[in-house]
């Protein structure tokens, strides 16, 4: 995979031009938007409602795809908070204030490298446009996809039809196999060969677990973060992280949105 330059951030009033409701409090939003639609998988951007809400923050959003030539944008959205839910109820046509693209995406594998995708609930989003990319340059990739139950899985449909390998699993047993999605990549890994490297997002506890395995086995791997986010720029510093960086002896606060989202878990000092 060849690395692309960076794209430029810009803050652009953007208009909503596609909603694909997937049922619940789940959505797909499209908005144009032609730096971010340059942006590299892992990269977020930030969204406001343009129209008068009682939002006064805009609320970070990792970029689930890219149409670049067409300067469009999608990202992936679960309703779970009054940030979340005005940009949720955005309609086709309505505008939105977005920032971005913003942070730092995922790494490209080495050549020959077998990439395993982890994926929790709605943090799958920025595994979709990764899949593109490692597709396009020939990278041997399988996304672990995992929830509580089928309701937390709502891009199966969207993901068999890119073509995405999957293996599904939940905790109740509703949809594929039953338990934590630790459990088949665990299994992948061991009926594997050849060297590979993890990618996780979704959340907190399912990144440990998924650090751990990294560790376990020598295994590269890269999380996605996921905290608080206030400006989406470095300057609120709500979004600091604990990090030990090689050659220190104390980790130190990185603020996720410039400095991640997307962290090497060796050097992510998880909570106890």
């Amino acid at each position: 995979m060849s690395a692309r330059p960076a794209s430029a951030v810009a803050d652009r009033v953007s208009r909503l031009l596609k909603r694909e409701s997937l049922g619940g409090a789940y959505v797909l939003l499209t908005f144009e938007h032609r730096e971010v639609a340059q942006a590299e998988a892992g990269q977020f951007a930030m969204i406001q409602p343009e129209a008068e809400t009682d939002l006064i923050l805009r609320r970070p959003f990792s970029i689930m795809d890219t149409d670049p030539e067409a300067g469009q944008f999608t990202v992936f959205l679960k309703a779970v908070g009054p940030g979340s839910k005005a940009v949720f109820d955005l309609r086709e046509g309505q505008n939105a204030r977005v920032l971005g693209p913003l942070g730092h995406g995922f790494t490209a594998p080495s050549p020959g490298e077998r990439v395993h995708l982890v994926g929790g609930g709605y943090g799958v989003a920025p595994f979709a446009l990764f899949s593109r990319r490692l597709k396009a340059a020939g990278s041997a990739f399988h996304l672990f996809y995992g929830g509580r139950s089928s309701a937390e899985l709502p891009l199966v449909a969207e993901l068999e039809r890119r073509g995405i390998p999957l293996t599904l699993s939940t905790d109740d047993g509703s949809r594929g196999e039953q338990g934590r999605v630790t459990v088949p990549l665990l299994k992948a890994l061991d009926q594997g060969s050849g060297t590979a490297r993890l990618y996780a997002c979704g959340p907190e506890a399912m990144m440990l677990a998924v650090a751990k395995i990294a560790e376990a086995r020598s295994l590269p791997c890269e999380v996605s973060l996921d905290p608080w986010m206030g400006c989406g720029v470095g300057t609120c510093l709500g979004c600091v992280v604990k990090i030990q960086e090689p050659g220190e002896s104390k980790p130190k606060n990185r603020p996720a949105c410039t400095e991640g989202p997307v962290f090497d878990s060796r050097r992510v000092v998880w909570p106890h």
